[in-house]
């Protein structure tokens, strides 16, 4: 019997013309189409492709876009990068031909990107069938970076609005990636105290931690050096060091299942808001919102990236707009989204009890079709 849970279809890669191990799994089809980012870590498995892919089909039910949620992996196993890609493109040659779009997720950079698409022969600029983009993909995609970080700090804030708190916040961001300097940049910028950062080598912390210095000195992987660290700053290696600073907000923005069943208790924020992708459990999840904690996820608060990608490929956006009012249409537009999405999820949240995003998503569904 069909376990109507299951992805659309999932692809085991062992390479064509070299050696890798990987998968591609499509959770689901909007008109032919799916897409997702392609993933490369030393433990990535193909259960975690599969939640991926779901999350992305999520996303973009959420946000009313006409594309399913694809998502790919490849285990990092040392060896020549470049053939490591370059034989990625090759096996994944008739799936970027077939609808189904592929970009960068963690460990995958836009430069591993351009030598995969090469080696498939790929450009999104042309699908039978649509318009072709004028402009090429790097083009379009490498000024909309922040997206991400944007969308999720105006989920932030609209969450902050919803519970009627109009004063300045102190922020705790785990994870200092693109995503996370972004969202420390814009919450910042509006007035709000980023007291905590989070990177793969434990956290660092201040009454105001001055996030452009920061940036100053943080690698492209997010890693700070700790060596160049303006003064008063308190450093600590203690794992899960993020969840002890206090603080109002929380934002997690690196790995899957930061905050879990088994770190939740520690909480001492009144909001999370997931800048990653899968960042809480689901176990973690209820335990915050029986707590009265309020989460919004990744779903809704993590599009901008994806987002931005998808509104190419499904040639919704104005392309005839020069390219800074062209790159402020698309910020509007995941603004807009992630807000109205935000503020819906919360009302939902105070009128009834269980979990809202299942009730949220289920409208969405049926608003899209």
């Amino acid at each position: 019997m069909v376990n109507p849970n299951d992805p659309a279809f999932a692809v085991h890669l062992n390479g064509s013309g070299g050696p890798i191990k990987g998968w591609v799994v499509v959770d689901s089809l909007y008109d032919g189409l799916a897409m997702g980012g392609v993933r490369m870590t030393p433990t990535v498995t193909e259960a975690e492709v599969a939640g991926l892919a779901r999350d992305m089909t999520d996303k973009f039910t959420m946000a009313g876009l006409p594309i399913g949620g694809a998502k790919g992996g490849i285990v990092a196993e040392g060896g020549d990068r470049e053939q490591t890609f370059r034989t990625f493109g090759r096996t994944v040659k008739p799936l970027l031909h077939g609808g189904i779009h592929l970009g960068i997720d963690m460990g995958v950079t836009p430069a591993d990107r351009a030598i995969f698409f090469a080696e498939a022969g790929y450009d999104p600029r042309y699908r039978p069938g649509v318009a072709d983009m004028p402009i090429d993909w790097r083009t379009y995609y490498e000024p909309l970076i922040d997206a991400t970080g944007h969308g999720v700090g105006v989920a932030a804030l609209a969450a902050l609005e919803a519970g009627g708190r109009t004063g300045a916040g102190r922020v705790v961001v785990q994870g200092f990636g693109a995503v996370g300097r972004a969202v420390a940049r814009f919450l910042e910028d509006r007035g709000h105290t980023i007291v905590g950062v989070a990177d793969v080598a434990g956290t660092i912390s201040a009454d105001r931690l001055p996030v452009r210095e920061l940036i100053a000195v943080t690698d492209e992987f997010g890693t700070i050096d700790r060596t160049r660290l303006p003064g008063e700053v308190r450093t600590g290696t203690e794992t899960d060091a993020w969840l002890d600073v206090d603080a109002d907000i929380l934002v997690l923005a690196a790995q899957k299942y930061a905050l879990n069943a088994s770190n939740v208790h520690r909480l001492r924020v009144g909001l999370v808001v997931e800048g990653s992708n899968l960042g809480s459990s689901d176990e973690a999840r209820d335990k915050a919102r029986a707590a009265g904690v309020t989460l919004v996820p990744g779903v809704i608060a993590n599009i901008g990236g994806a987002g931005s990608a998808a509104l190419a490929v499904t040639r919704v956006v104005p392309f005839d707009l020069e390219a800074a009012a062209r790159k402020a249409w698309v910020f509007d537009w995941i603004a807009d989204r992630v807000r109205r999405n935000t503020r819906d999820l919360l009302e939902i949240a105070a009128a009834e009890p269980g979990d809202p995003l299942t009730v949220l998503l289920d409208a969405r569904r049926r608003e899209r079709g």
